[in-house]
């Protein structure tokens, strides 16, 4: 349950006599409906109002739930005077009441808010002399009753204003006026006034929104209605606040604890060590070996030596069988795709990705990737093979993807790399993964507006390398735990 929902729940009580006890010294709402009867007679005697057409009674069908013996079931009218405001044009507003210094605040939809407040700051003033606007009363309600905020734009007043042809303006004739106001805002009258929309716009015309019935208590329970529920309203709000926060921690916590789940993989700490899985510098041993044997093959170039690690360079501690070894160091090659634009064919068998193709191991055709005819993947074709890394180093940086055979050429924003192992390429998909390395990329990038990390920074990352079996345990393991973390959300929701 959301704070809206709570608050629902307290206004519905509310509106059904549930919220407060009935108290026989209070009298009845038949009683009360009386006055105001008598009250109207007055004001219409005295031109205030105008006299009223007759409603038709209230139906068995009508009345939705019991209420107190003391209540009463009445249609809108009987309670009050409703009527629209005045419409002005836009350019008469801005020139001739933008300025007035003394007058009545005009308030339109747009002053009314969905948090039930009104802004009477708008800078538009009718004079008071100006008597063919309409004027809504203190203590009158506001509700917009015509387009996509039709009955969820409601206020009360704290002083007399003109208001706009959108409004309505609910003049209470006799009684508490945060009762109906509260009421305005209850499930209930919504769905009778969502019930009376016609057109394309959506509205409801004031013959139909008098009609809606109203459950009517006595005044002095009406009186204590209102207090209960602004007694409430502020414990709402924390709760609000407190919901908002325990929903913001369920949408952060897949994520959250993932990044610490292969955290605590990078640093040895997911899985045990074992002193037969050997050691990882064995392992870059054995790498380095290959690579200089693929070298004078001719299989792979010989690339520029890499700095040495720094101390500075070394974010934590890793298990004494692990090896800190630069990227470059452990892949045949390292590049990008091509830094133009090669020659679309809509009828081509081949595609051109970027960076934004490339998603959680996969790479993505979506509908709006471009194809390329043979000629052009020819052309601009990289070594992609089953040991291929793809991660975006343009604009979203650090999208991951497993090549597996895909007919495609590739964009500069898609940085690829062949691992030495094809074995390595699950544990380091894992690894550009974390925070570690995105928190790396993203400081070494150039640029202001579109971040770029440059092919000498990923071939200098520092990774940090386990014995080859320990990787293979640790990708098991991850690969185990991270489903768990969205069941867990699951049930915290």
């Amino acid at each position: 349950m959301n704070a809206q929902d709570l608050k629902n729940s307290i206004l519905q009580l509310a509106i059904q006599g549930k919220l407060v006890e009935q108290r026989e010294e209070e009298g009845t709402a038949k009683e009360l409906l009386e006055k105001i009867e008598v009250e109207k007679k007055r004001l219409i005697k005295e031109g205030k109002i105008k006299k009223e057409k007759k409603q038709l009674k209230i139906s068995e069908d009508e009345v939705l739930f019991d209420i107190p013996e003391s209540w009463e079931w009445t249609r809108m009218s009987n309670i009050a005077d409703m009527y629209t405001g005045n419409s002005i044009p836009k350019t008469i507003k801005e020139n001739k009441y933008s300025k007035v210094e003394n007058g009545y605040d005009y308030i339109g939809t747009k002053d009314v808010g969905f948090d039930y407040t009104i802004n009477y700051d708008n800078g538009i003033k009718i004079p008071f002399e100006e008597d063919k606007f309409r004027n809504s009363f203190k203590d009158s309600i506001l509700m917009c009753i015509e387009g996509g905020s039709a009955g969820r734009k409601i206020g009360i007043l704290d002083k007399t204003v003109c208001f706009g042809n959108k409004l309505c303006s609910f003049n209470l004739i006799y009684g508490e006026p945060r009762f109906l106001y509260y009421y305005l805002q209850s499930p209930l009258f919504f769905q009778a006034f969502r019930d009376e929309m016609t057109g394309i716009i959506g509205g409801v015309s004031i013959t139909k929104l008098k009609g809606i019935i109203v459950p009517l208590p006595p005044l002095e329970e009406q009186k204590r209605i209102v207090a209960k529920i602004e007694e409430l309203m502020p414990y709402v709000d924390k709760y609000d606040g407190a919901y908002s926060e325990v929903e913001e921690l369920n949408k952060k916590f897949p994520e959250d604890m993932q990044k610490s789940i292969l955290q605590y993989a990078i640093q040895g700490n997911l899985v045990e060590q074992r002193e037969e899985d050997g050691t990882a510098e064995d392992l870059y041993k054995q790498v380095q070996e290959e690579k200089k044997k693929l070298i004078k093959e001719g299989k792979i170039k010989k690339t520029k030596t890499l700095p040495e690690i720094t101390e500075d360079e070394i974010p934590f501690d890793i298990p004494e069988n692990w090896k800190w070894v630069r990227l470059g160091n452990i892949v045949s090659v390292l590049g990008d795709g091509i830094h133009g634009t090669p020659v679309y064919d809509d009828r081509g068998s081949y595609y051109f990705i970027n960076g934004n193709n490339l998603n959680n191991g996969v790479i993505e055709i979506k509908d709006n990737t471009k194809k390329v005819d043979e000629e052009q993947f020819l052309k601009h074709k990289r070594e992609l093979n089953d040991n291929t890394v793809l991660v975006s180093i343009n604009g979203t940086i650090g999208n991951v993807a497993f090549y597996a055979g895909e007919k495609v050429i590739l964009g500069k924003s898609a940085c690829y790399f062949n691992l030495m192992n094809e074995d390595f390429k699950y544990y380091l998909y894992w690894v550009i993964k974390t925070k570690y390395f995105l928190d790396y990329a993203i400081k070494k990038a150039t640029g202001t507006t579109i971040k770029n990390v440059s092919l000498a920074t990923m071939k200098e990352f520092v990774v940090p390398l386990p014995p080859l079996a320990e990787q293979k345990r640790i990708v098991e393991k991850i690969e185990e735990m991270l489903p768990y973390t969205k069941q867990l959300v699951k049930k915290v929701d």
